[in-house]
């Protein structure tokens, strides 16, 4: 939160105000005004988020390249122990 809070201070010189209609004008604006005006700002300077891949059937193979079979590794088979019976020693 303190992050956010001192963002929107550094940028409260670069923001104009652009009120609601029911709102004032104001000369130093406050947080909320600045965050109402951050929008414009994200917008200039573009997002640094990659570009969505396209959709539907993927290429598939490269041609010319070899392809080659999957390892196949056997199979783990851990069984059960089984329970011994212990000894009953005579009284």
């Amino acid at each position: 939160m303190p992050m956010i809070t001192w963002e929107l201070w550094l940028a409260r010189d670069i923001v104009a105000d652009n009120p609601l209609p029911w709102q004032k004008s104001i000369d130093k604006l406050t947080p909320g005004r600045v965050a109402q005006a951050m929008g414009g700002i994200i917008a200039a300077i573009d997002t640094p988020a990659v570009p969505p891949k396209p959709r539907g059937k993927s290429p598939g193979w490269k041609t010319g390249l070899p392809r080659q079979r999957r390892i196949r590794y056997p199979i783990v088979k851990k069984g059960t122990q089984k329970h011994r019976k212990q000894a009953t020693k005579p009284a």
